[in-house]
């Protein structure tokens, strides 16, 4: 397939080409030129539209499809073709399945079913078996067929020898832990942030000391082991705090933020809407606030949508009966640019990849093109009609928000909402 982009303005922070305008042709899927003015080649496919920007693929860290187990939530084909119209050329997809990923047959498993999608499928293994955390999975047979990382989706680490033996295991193989942050006996029953909103709502609170308490013990944990701990979803401002901490003694640990924890606050919370029960829980403004500058500092290395399809039968219950979890892949570029410049907003998006071990050739002549196509000035309220996923289960229904993902290319496949030209 060859493809030609017009006059796309390019966004590729460690590229020579950054904030140029620039017409790229892509031949076998392979970039072959970027130039100013390029001539379409015959029965190319010719991409030109008003607003164009370009980037490197982006990447999404937490990512949860259902299959196996849950398909009426989500299947993996659904979820990946979700993904790339959503801008997305990768995803790490979390192993709260039925049953959970916790061995290299279930990595197996999934990278078939993703085999030859444009949107690439990275499995996390889980950490535990059966993600009850109390014997580690098969984490070098998982690595071996294919898993990026290892940990057990919205489930703490409770036995802390555990996780200081995964650790030193995880070494021996460069292998990434992944712990969840939240001390559940400090958690208890509660199920949205314990501040004003939720005692007035009379809803049972978690506090913030439930995840900085968990994350204080993982730090210390990591520095007396060594190893590389990733640690996702913080929601506090002290969080942030010990993880800046930890940085500057050298640790290797990096941390990421849900889309929705930027971007909501537990004032959302008022109609007992359970689209908003997420978890770790929507914080206060000015944990918002400190997560934002975080962001932006550097302290924390990439978002992730945390995207999590519910079926209606476990969303549309009581608020305390309801299933933690939104659906955020369609609504994420567009909510993060309404929070951060658009560099921020791309760095974020794609920087996610070193982390997790994925190979980036980056954006230049004779690469594999990997390529997210957007509008950043696209203006629009999310609504129904924007929702790809199977579960409709989304936090940011009624939202206005900034920035458009119009798809992608990759693995030598076009996916765009929008018409092309041949």
């Amino acid at each position: 397939m060859n493809i030609l982009v017009k006059s796309a303005k390019i966004v590729a922070p460690n590229s020579d080409y950054h904030l140029q305008t620039k017409d790229i042709l892509i031949e076998d899927g392979i970039i072959k030129k970027i130039e100013d003015q390029l001539k379409a080649p015959k029965n190319a496919k010719v991409i030109d539209v008003k607003g164009l920007h370009v980037s490197e693929g982006w990447f999404d860290s937490s990512v949860s499809f259902g299959e196996p187990g849950h398909e009426e939530r989500e299947t993996i084909e659904n979820g990946l073709k979700t993904a790339a119209l959503s801008g997305f050329t990768a995803v790490a997809v979390n192993p709260n399945t039925h049953p959970v990923a916790d061995t290299n047959a279930d990595i197996g498993f999934l990278k078939a079913k993703a085999s030859g999608k444009p949107t690439a499928l990275y499995p996390i293994g889980a950490l535990t078996v059966n993600s009850e955390s109390v014997d580690l999975a098969e984490l070098f047979d998982m690595k071996n067929a294919g898993a990026v990382a290892f940990g057990d989706y919205q489930k703490a680490i409770t036995n802390p020898n555990l996780l200081k033996i995964a650790l030193q295991y995880a070494q021996n193989f460069d292998g990434l832990v992944i712990s969840f942050p939240q001390e559940n006996k400090i958690a208890g029953k509660g199920v949205v942030n314990e501040e004003a909103v939720g005692t007035k709502l009379g809803l049972k609170g978690i506090p913030a000391l439930a995840e900085e308490l968990q994350i204080a013990r993982d730090l210390f944990i990591l520095e007396y082991t060594g190893g590389k701990l990733h640690i996702p979803t913080i929601s506090t401002a002290k969080s942030v705090a010990l993880i800046k901490e930890a940085k500057k003694k050298g640790l290797d640990v990096s941390c990421s933020v849900a889309i929705h924890n930027l971007f909501l606050t537990d004032d959302a919370l008022t109609e007992f809407d359970t689209n908003y029960k997420v978890l770790p829980p929507l914080r206060t403004a000015n944990d918002t606030k400190a997560l934002l500058k975080a962001l932006k500092d550097g302290i924390i290395d990439f978002v992730t949508s945390d995207h999590n399809p519910i079926d209606v039968e476990n969303k549309k219950v009581e608020f305390d009966h309801a299933l933690y979890g939104t659906i955020g892949l369609e609504s994420a570029f567009g909510a993060l640019q309404k929070a951060v410049p658009l560099e921020t907003a791309i760095k974020s998006l794609t920087q996610g990849k070193i982390r997790f071990g994925i190979k980036s050739e980056g954006f230049k002549p004779g690469v594999k093109a990997d390529l997210t196509l957007f509008d950043p000035n696209k203006t629009y309220v999310f609504k129904n009609q924007n929702i790809h996923s199977t579960s409709k289960n989304s936090a940011f229904i009624g939202q206005s928000l900034k920035g458009l993902a119009l798809g992608i290319i990759a693995n030598g496949q076009l996916i765009l909402k929008i018409t092309y030209s041949c």
